[in-house]
């Protein structure tokens, strides 16, 4: 059964603020991104590994995909893969960057799929918009779209405040918050709705990264 988007009227401001400042950048940000992959054999690993684990054909969903490159990526390694992202712009820089994969728009608190229907998804660096109040309620979600044993990779970056982004991917004036988060409540969270993670990898920062990078790899009960 497919939940419905929030009525938008409603929308809390952290939110309307995320896919405006996301709608803005959409084309700049992909340009610098568009290569990242290339050099960062880290990701590359810890995406072959989820490609390994959920196996050839899986249908699984990259949760905040931005212009899709992740996606992409995953489709490349023969994952039915679909990309679901709150900004407008954002979907529209990937499709027309990666034709013939699918994009929608989309909530994390509300996703437009049905319960178990994934063996596998990404939040890659989606859950450090989402304010600690909502994290719970997302984390739920994700779980929901779930199969028994399908795998979920998070990452983000360690800390544990906040950062208002006014400046970022070539654009000023820019309004956004991003939160850093502790590996350990991560877990927690995700225990917590049924997902347990069975491999953390941190990283350290690499460029213009100023704090460790965490993987986390988890497998819905």
């Amino acid at each position: 059964m497919e939940r419905p988007v929030p009525d938008p009227v409603r929308e809390p401001h952290w939110l309307r603020e995320t896919r405006s400042t996301y709608d803005r950048v959409a084309t700049s940000y992909a340009d610098l991104l568009a290569d990242a992959l290339e050099h960062s054999p880290t990701d590359r690993a810890v995406l072959g590994l989820f490609a390994d684990l959920v196996g050839p054909g899986a249908r699984v969903a990259d949760l905040g995909c931005g212009p899709g490159r992740l996606t992409a990526h995953l489709v490349d390694r023969g994952l039915a893969a679909r990309g679901i992202d709150l900004s407008p712009g954002m979907v529209a820089t990937a499709r027309e960057r990666h034709p013939g994969v699918e994009f929608e728009v989309g909530d994390l608190r509300a996703l437009p799929l049905g319960d178990a229907t994934l063996h596998g998804a990404l939040a890659w660096y989606s859950l450090i918009h989402v304010p600690p109040d909502v994290r719970p309620a997302v984390v739920a979600e994700l779980a929901r779209v779930l199969r028994p044993g399908g795998e979920l990779v998070v990452a983000f970056q360690v800390g544990d405040d906040v950062r208002r982004l006014r400046e970022a991917y070539g654009h000023t004036g820019l309004g956004m918050d991003a939160w850093r988060l502790e590996p350990d409540e991560v877990t927690g969270l995700l225990a917590g709705a049924g997902i347990h993670v069975h491999l953390r990898l941190v990283r350290d920062p690499e460029g213009m990264e100023k704090t460790p990078q965490p993987y986390l790899v988890g497998r819905r009960d």
